[in-house]
Order: structure tokens, then C-alpha cells, then sequence
């Protein structure tokens, strides 16, 4: 069997020039050549894994299937790769501290002196070959989060430098993203700041192999040559790029400048079969021609930074695209819907979406949307919290019960609608403990659920601890809330519809991180299927 190839992602200059997009478009071109690809993302933070950080902290928490708690970028390896990941594709400082501290606490290192290297640096490499050795893959790609110099990444930088040594010349490969600013008033692209991370990078003995630049402006041949010069590679694997549209043209970019073929020839594979983008490129023209444009209001409590939602937005993406239409998300804080300009603040929006979140910042504001949206006949989406929104709207507004609630705004509510489950009663500790993951739904039969997923059985992924109150089901059965998908063992509920209004559908679940460009969500899709209707 052929030996796995690891490609190491790491970046300079500055955070946030897209590692992530950078690694799932690399993956994507080697994956439409046919190879087995996979991608592991190492956070240099010492929270265990993003649970317990606020989105204003990390952006979007990502939920796999298994439960996994993580960083957004798994979001973008799922949707442009198509594949599954799990709780071994992200691994952060605390969850590599908190191994090597119960091993020593169970006396594994037999009395030796744990530090940093060899222990710290060798469970890094241990979750790394992990995910080679499983033989499911032909190439991992790894992104460091950070950027080189940055004091958390050190251990993982040295990790890096270690595996080097570990494989042969061509299992393994070093490839570097920078930014390459423009400076308008002497109209110059400068290499000074790339240069400097290089030699950072060179210094903790590790030598990329190809780098990525990222630019506002076309770099020109001489920029390519000095930058082949200082950083000692070759020009061809200088690799521009640029700023665009939509982080889905990436692929092609990135195919345009062979960069999947430069990481094949330094790792002495053929360059056929070419990449199979086909698919690819009839999403993209979809999404970049679109016939209509459809006014969606999200409403939410962090919407001051749109990465806290990043999975919502592109599931909107896909669906938009699979319609021929263009999605102009309106991302409308909850603070802005006060009582007497709630009309006006929703007045010219195609539908809403309400979205997932905790605590009770925000949640009478989203009450308000909702009771708008019911009886407007606006169609409406409600994700995990709002879905219980919506819950709590029609007790009080349809049932009559003003004083209904989720215990967890009003522990002392006389009509709890929305309440703890029975495993979360007894939960002290909060990282990693709420019903997270992939759990199985069952659908009623002639629901519009069945109807939009073509089935009775799905399974949808979580993550939340509180649930509708099903003392009350009848109640709100036979007001016309209807509840049309349950947890086929525990009876909770899942879906819940509105059979009197064109689309109002509350999940406790999350779609959205099932949606992929390829295959875009059914929800979402049956929910601007119904909004395109609407704006006939």
C-alpha cells in the first residue's frame, strides 16, 4: 500500500488569510483526481474544543457527527470535500494538555519529567499519524492554526519539524500562506512582511515548499522571482492569491495556478487523471448568474460578526444556487426589534430565519419576529433556540398562556414549554455535555417534514440541552401546531409545523451542517422554494 502523504498548512504575516479555504481547495483538486483526501485543523488555543467559547471569541461552533465540538474551518473541509469528519479532525492545545496530564496522573510516563518536548510534542504527532495510519486516506492535510511566531503555536510548529524526519522526502510537504499587502501610496505590492515569516518558519527548521500568497493585486513576475530568491524555493511554487467573489471560486483559482500540481510533482505523483471539477463548475456558474435575488432576514443575537452564523449563511448559499437565486441575508440584531418598529424593521424582508443561540439576551425580541412572521403568513425558519421561539410565541399568543417560557429564561414559569431534558438535569460541568451530534428523527407520514425529506426516518445533528415540554403536546396539537418529527426511542421533539401557514418549520436540530454545495439541504431548499412562490 502506498506510504500517506501529510501536507502541512501553516501562515504568516498576519491570521485570517484563509488557511482553511486554502486547505479544502487543495483537498478539493486532489480528491477530483480520485484521491482518498482528509483534513485535520490543530488550534493553538487551550480550550479543550470551542464549546465554551463565545462566537464573538471563535465564530460558528461546528458540530460533527459524532459530537465533536469544533473550529468553523471543519465546516468549510465538509462542504467543499463532501466527507464526514470527527472529533479526530480538530485538536487544540487543551485537548493535547489535558491527554498528557491524565496519562501522567495515571503514571504512564513511568516517574520521568514531562515537558513540552519530548511528550507535548509527541502526542501532537501521535493525533497527527492517527488519522494516516487509520488507512483511509491517500493524503492528510493538516492547517496550524495562528500564525508562525505566535507563542501558542510553537509546540506545534516543533511537532511539524519532528514529522519531517519521520517520513521520507516525499510523504511530506510544507506549504506557507502569506499576505502580500499593496501599499496604495507609493502603489507597491511588498514582499518585506513574507520574506520575514519565511525566515521565522526557516528558523524553527522548517522549510516550505510552495507558497501561497495572498493579494489584492496581480503579482507580476519580478515579485515571483524575489520572493523565489529570499524564501529559497522555486518560482513556480510561488502561487498567487487573489482576492475574490466567493470563497467557492478557490478551487479553480488555486487550479489555475497548479497548485495541485506543483504539491504532485514535489511528492513525485503523476499529473493525470486532470481534476474532475465538472460538478463543481455548474454550482459555481449557478451561484455566480443568478436569475432573482431573495430578501432573508436573520435574526440573532451575534450577528455583529457574520462568521457566528457561517454555516446558516452558506446553507442558504447552497439552496439559493440550487434555485437560481441570489440570497440577500439581512442580519438583523435582536436589539433593533423593539415593540413599536417591528413592522418597519421587517416589513420588507422575503421571510426570516430565526437562529440558534443561548442564554436570554434577545429572546423576547425574537418573539416578536416570530408572532410577525405567523401572522403575516411570512415564511419562517427556526434552528435550536428558535424553534423553541417559536414554541413559546404560539403558547402565548394562540394557547393564551402569557406567562409561558423555556426554563432556562424563567425557571419559575407556571407553563414551561421548553424545558431541561432528563439527561440534562444533573449537568454541572458545561464543556462537551449537551445532547450533541448525530441523532436519529422519525418523521409523521403525510407531514410537510416527509414530504420535503422524501423519507420517515433522518438523522440530523445537535446541540442543546433544552427541549419542548412534551406534557404539552396535545395542547398544542390541537391549537394547529403540530409536532411532525420525535426522537424515535426517547420521543423528543424535533420538528415542529405550522399546517395553517404557506412554510413554518422549527427543528431542534441543525441542519445546516449537513448542507454541502453539492448537495444543498432539503430544508433550505423547501424553504426558498417557498419564498421564490411567494415573490412570484
Amino acid at each position: 500500500m502506498a506510504a500517506v502523504k501529510y501536507i502541512f498548512i501553516t501562515g504568516g504575516v498576519t491570521s485570517s488569510l484563509g488557511k482553511g479555504i486554502i486547505a479544502a481547495s487543495l483537498g478539493k483538486l486532489l480528491q477530483a483526481r480520485g484521491y482518498r483526501v482528509t483534513i485535520q485543523k490543530l488550534d493553538p488555543y487551550i480550550n479543550v474544543d470551542a464549546g465554551t467559547m463565545n462566537p464573538y471569541e471563535h465564530g460558528e461552533c461546528y458540530v460533527t457527527e459524532d459530537g465533536a465540538e469544533t473550529d468553523l474551518d471543519l465546516g468549510h473541509y465538509e462542504r467543499f470535500l463532501d466527507i464526514t469528519t470527527s472529533q479526530a479532525n480538530n485538536v487544540t492545545t487543551g485537548k493535547i494538555y489535558h491527554t498528557v496530564i491524565t496519562k501522567e496522573r495515571k503514571g504512564a510516563y513511568l516517574g520521568k519529567t514531562v515537558q513540552v518536548v519530548p511528550h507535548i510534542t509527541d502526542e501532537i504527532k501521535h493525533t497527527i499519524f492517527a488519522l494516516g495510519e487509520a488507512g483511509q486516506y491517500d493524503f492528510v492535510i493538516i492547517e496550524i492554526g495562528g500564525s508562525v511566531g505566535d507563542i501558542e503555536s510553537l509546540p506545534f510548529i516543533e511537532a511539524i519539524r519532528q514529522i519531517r524526519w519521520h517520513l521520507a522526502p516525499a510523504d511530506f510537504l510544507s506549504i506557507h500562506l502569506t499576505l502580500i499587502p499593496y501599499l496604495r501610496a507609493v502603489q507597491e505590492l511588498k514582499t518585506k512582511p513574507t520574506q520575514h515569516a519565511v525566515k521565522q518558519l526557516q528558523a524553527a527548521g522548517i522549510q516550505p515548499n510552495v507558497l501561497i500568497c495572498r493579494t489584492e493585486k496581480p503579482l507580476p513576475p519580478s515579485i515571483r522571482e524575489k520572493l523565489s530568491l529570499f524564501c529559497n524555493i522555486t518560482p513556480d511554487a510561488v502561487i498567487e492569491a487573489m482576492d475574490i467573489s466567493t470563497i467557492y471560486e478557490v478551487p479553480l483559482l488555486m487550479r489555475q495556478e497548479k497548485l495541485d500540481e506543483q504539491v504532485l510533482t514535489q511528492l513525485h505523483l503523476p499529473l493525470t487523471p486532470a481534476p474532475d471539477l465538472a460538478s463543481w463548475k455548474v454550482f459555481l456558474n449557478k451561484l455566480m448568474h443568478p436569475q432573482k435575488t431573495l430578501r432573508i432576514g436573520l435574526i440573532g443575537k451575534y450577528t455583529a460578526i457574520p462568521d457566528a452564523y457561517k454555516s446558516i449563511q452558506e446553507a442558504l448559499t447552497h439552496a439559493g444556487a440550487y434555485h437560481d437565486c441570489q440570497i440577500d441575508l439581512q442580519l438583523i440584531s435582536f436589539e433593533v426589534l423593539q415593540e413599536d418598529n417591528i413592522v418597519q424593521s421587517l416589513a420588507p424582508l422575503q421571510a426570516i430565519l430565526i437562529a440558534p443561540g443561548f442564554g436570554t439576551r434577545g429572546i423576547e425580541e425574537k418573539i416578536r419576529a416570530i408572532q410577525y412572521a405567523r401572522e403575516t403568513q411570512l415564511p419562517l425558519f427556526g434552528i435550536c433556540l428558535g424553534m423553541q421561539c417559536a414554541v413559546i410565541e404560539f403558547a402565548r399568543n394562540v394557547l393564551g398562556w402569557q406567562e409561558a417560557a423555556s426554563t432556562e429564561q424563567s425557571p419559575q414559569t407556571p407553563y414551561p414549554v421548553i424545558t431541561l431534558t432528563d439527561t440534562q438535569q444533573d449537568v454541572v460541568q458545561k464543556g462537551g455535555s449537551m445532547r450533541l451530534g448525530e441523532q436519529s428523527c422519525q418523521l409523521t407520514p403525510g407531514s410537510k417534514a416527509a414530504e420535503i425529506y422524501g423519507t420517515t426516518r433522518i438523522s440530523e445533528r445537535h446541540r442543546h440541552r433544552y427541549e419542548f415540554n412534551n406534557k404539552y403536546l396535545k395542547d398544542f396539537g390541537n391549537a394547529g401546531m403540530v409536532v411532525t418529527g420525535t426522537h424515535p426511542e426517547t420521543g423528543l421533539v424535533e420538528i415542529v409545523e405550522l399546517a395553517e401557514h404557506p412554510w413554518f418549520i422549527g427543528t431542534q436540530f441543525h441542519p445546516e451542517f449537513k448542507s454541502t454545495p453539492l448537495r444543498p439541504h432539503p430544508l433550505f431548499v423547501s424553504f426558498l422554494q417557498a419564498v421564490k412562490t411567494l415573490v412570484h
